[in-house]
């Protein structure tokens, strides 16, 4: 069977192309296993080690160091407020998650002598506490602890070698954890451990402890002392195991919340930054490198689609014009790959692939090329030869080229990070803006195989260069899909440099949101699934990624009319918005699922589409401030415990609180409440929060609430942007911003700020800055108020 076969096979039965390879699954596998069991050290006898007692310090600018009997812990507080701090005088760089260097020190904070012997930093939001045996505690400004690390112990091979190390931390008890990347169930992590290893998508991410495909060991941690983000630079696999505290009854003593790292190996080094979540995302933000943005076109809606050729992508076109469903990409998966080899193109199903991205462009619709890192082991295959020329494939511990399993079979696969190979990789994505392609989506990069997806494809003692200091893929996993993005995003910008580049990762780590999106891909079958999705985008928003988005229709095999329609109702309302039809998917196109469906899949894109100006402004904002589109409920008000256990609604910037529906044969719901006013958008009906209250939700629609004075920028019936404007309560004001977006390029807009107030008997819209009586003038667009005149009310 060659590549082809192959990949026409998966249109018809993913299970009958696993079967297929699985005689080559096999023997990959014990390939891996064969070159770790020669190329990693041998497992011997261990010395355990921890920091001992401070001997010596040097004060330094922003912190110092200061010498332990065993080790050395360097510590210092950025301009940015971040603290950073590094056992072994581990310093901030080299780091892949930073965007840049690291920030410069902050000159007002100064290390000094503390009681019982230990040392303190004093900054203007944090202040960190190192006792005398090296425990690290962090405080705010009136001395409430926020976080307490106690000494790090190592287990150092007695032979020489790489340490593995764990680090136990409490935190308070009334705390809650969120992050590591994304995880099922979730927004909230549960109890149990976590693994930090990228896995790909063969069962619901977090089941049975797997990370899923996006691995940070990155956690937002929210309690009523205040808020944390705590982010240990290290790419190493590992596991954090969590557990939440107990506040005691009566007398009852507290138990603090308890989270323990364990790496594999690498440095004992992390950033904490202390605040409001937005404050502390737009210091991760400042760290890791402003999020991407997305082209105009990006956060329409998108339908994915795994094979068929160029009729099929024209019927399919069709079909959403013909029942007027807005479409803004189509997105190709292997099958329009020549066996299924990546830059590449399958030449009898799209003769005239050009023609075709042009008449869909012409139409207002991108194309979308998928692409693996797997690329065709034959030496006389359309890509090998240049990698090999380079010298950019991975290679085993002996010096041979790594050999996995991709869609075209048998590969092998580039070192993503190394420059050189990543300059070349890159350079190959203008060979896809040559066949018309918009921007690409990446698959199996993080990296597995395709014929047993979550498995690895490269042995873990494959030689990395890891730019310039060389290891071996313990360390280099993680990173892997980042610096493929990279690769991608640097290759798009080159070819087509007035254009945003568009590339969605399939993996990723810190400081992915540099360079792409996220997919999320299939994120589980039935129901389940659908909750998941919810969990992994605000998952990633907390990270720093905040355009990401489940699959509507992933593979998960379920075919349900009701399902189907909630998960698109929930996807209209997400950054990523794409539908996909392949093996396995759920259905196909929304009019194959009957008129009643057909007509509330189309209010949910047409709403989608109005309320474009809206997410190109959060876009905008996101790289301003690192703030994600989707947000829990608790963003403004995390001391309110009732929101920071509420995992089934979500704020879609300051002025939408979205309720989807997440179960079978429910038409109302109960809803949590931030603290205000809030208009039901297609009744009109008054909520007052904070507080539980009930919302109908029939089928044709999830509950979608505006809060009081919320100015939106949507899409008006000209195609305009005009302001909708909710009512503030009287004697409130209120406001919303707005970004002018040219759709495309690299131009800075101005942010358009808006008040609305009552005066008298009316609602008045300003604009700040414009010229008017009280410094505020019109609005200078069109507005809509809405909420004068309520459909009723509910306390």
């Amino acid at each position: 069977m060659d590549g082809r076969d192959l990949v026409r096979s998966v249109e018809s039965s993913v299970g009958s192309a696993r079967a297929a390879l699985g005689l080559g699954a096999v023997r990959a596998a014990w390939r891996r296993w064969r070159a770790d069991a020669g190329g990693l050290p041998p497992r011997g006898p261990v010395r355990a080690r921890v920091p001992g007692t401070v001997r010596d310090v040097e004060p330094g600018p922003g912190g110092g160091l200061i010498g332990f009997s065993r080790s050395a812990l360097r510590i210092l507080v950025a301009v940015n407020g971040a603290v950073f701090w590094g056992w072994d005088d581990a310093a901030p760089e080299p780091s892949y998650a930073l965007a840049g260097r690291c920030p410069e020190p902050d000159p007002r904070a100064v290390l000094e002598p503390h009681k019982d012997g230990g040392w303190r930093v004093v900054a203007e939001r944090v202040t960190v506490v190192v006792s005398r045996h090296g425990a690290v505690e962090v405080l705010t400004p009136g001395g409430v602890t926020l976080r307490r690390d106690l000494p790090p112990r190592w287990w150092e091979p007695v032979g020489g070698g790489t340490a593995r190390w764990m680090q136990r931390s409490e935190v308070p008890a009334d705390a809650r954890f969120f992050g590591l990347g994304g995880r099922v169930p979730g927004p909230r992590l549960r109890d149990g451990t976590h693994r930090l290893w990228n896995t790909g998508r063969g069962r619901a991410p977090g089941c049975a402890g797997d990370a899923g495909s996006v691995a940070m060991p990155t956690q937002v941690v929210v309690a009523d002392a205040g808020t944390h983000l705590v982010f240990h630079d290290n790419s190493w696999g590992g596991t954090v195991t969590l557990r939440a505290g107990e506040e005691g009854a009566g007398s009852g003593h507290d138990r603090a919340g308890t989270s323990e790292l364990s790496m594999d190996g690498g440095p004992v080094r992390c950033w904490v930054m202390v605040g409001t979540p937005a404050r502390v995302l737009l210091a991760w933000a400042s760290l890791t490198g402003a999020p991407a943005l997305p082209p105009a076109w990006a956060l329409g809606h998108h339908h994915a689609r795994w094979g068929g050729g160029e009729e099929e992508v024209r019927r399919v076109v069709a079909g959403h014009r013909e029942h007027g469903l807005p479409l803004d990409a189509v997105h190709l998966g292997a099958g329009h790959l020549d066996s299924g080899e990546a830059f590449t193109v399958d030449e009898e199903r799209f003769p005239k692939l050009p023609v075709l991205a042009d008449e869909l462009r012409r139409e207002g619709i991108r194309l979308v090329s998928v692409v693996a890192p797997g690329v065709g082991a034959a030496p006389g295959g359309p890509v090998y030869g240049g990698g090999a020329r380079g010298d950019a494939y991975v290679r085993g511990a002996s010096g041979e080229v790594v050999r996995g399993l991709s869609w075209s079979g048998e590969a092998v696969f580039p070192d993503f990070t190394g420059a050189r190979a990543r300059e070349w990789w890159g350079g190959l994505y203008a060979e896809r803006l040559a066949q018309g392609f918009s921007g690409c989506w990446h698959a199996l990069d993080e990296p597995t195989s395709f014929a047993a997806f979550g498995e690895p494809t490269l042995p873990r003692s494959a030689r990395h260069a890891l730019d310039g200091r060389g290891g071996d893929h313990r360390e280099a996993h993680n990173v892997y899909g980042l610096c493929m993005a990279k690769a991608a995003y640097e290759g798009l910008r080159t070819g087509l440099p007035g254009e945003r580049p568009f590339v969605l990762s399939g993996s990723g780590w810190a400081g992915v949101q540099r360079y792409a999106g996220v997919w999320a891909g299939g994120t589980g079958a039935g129901w389940p699934g659908l909750r998941a999705s919810l969990a992994l985008v605000l998952g990633l928003g907390l990270c720093g990624v905040p355009y990401s988005g489940p699959d509507v229709g992933a593979v998960d095999g379920v075919r349900s009319p009701e399902l189907y329609l909630r998960r698109l109702q929930l996807a209209a309302y997400l950054p990523l918005f794409r539908t996909y039809t392949g093996p396995g998917a759920e259905g196909g196109e929304a009019w194959e699922f009957g008129a009643e469906v057909l007509r509330h899949a189309r209010a949910a894109l047409v709403e989608r589409r109005r309320l474009l100006p809206y997410f190109m402004t959060l876009a905008h904002l996101a790289r301003r401030t690192g703030a994600p589109y989707v947000r829990p409920l608790w963003w403004a008000a995390p001391e309110d415990r009732a929101l920071r256990d509420c995992e089934d609604a979500f704020l879609l910037g300051d002025g939408l609180l979205v309720a989807p529906v997440l179960g079978p044969g429910v038409d109302r719901r109960p809803v949590r409440l931030p603290r205000g006013r809030w208009y039901d958008t297609v009744t009109g009906r008054v909520y007052r929060g904070p507080g539980r209250v009930l919302v109908d939700a029939p089928l044709g629609r999830i509950p979608v609430l505006a809060r009081a004075g919320a100015v939106l920028p949507v899409r008006g019936d000209d195609g305009g942007t005009e302001l909708e404007v909710w009512a503030p309560a009287r004697g409130r004001i209120g406001g919303g911003l707005f970004v002018p977006d040219a759709g495309d390029g690299w131009e800075e807009p101005e942010i358009e700020r808006y008040t609305v107030r009552w005066s008298g008997a009316r609602v008045v819209v300003g604009r700040e800055g414009a010229d008017g009586a009280d410094g505020a003038g019109g609005p200078g667009r069109p507005v809509r108020v809405r909420g004068l005149v309520s459909g009723g009310g509910q306390m």
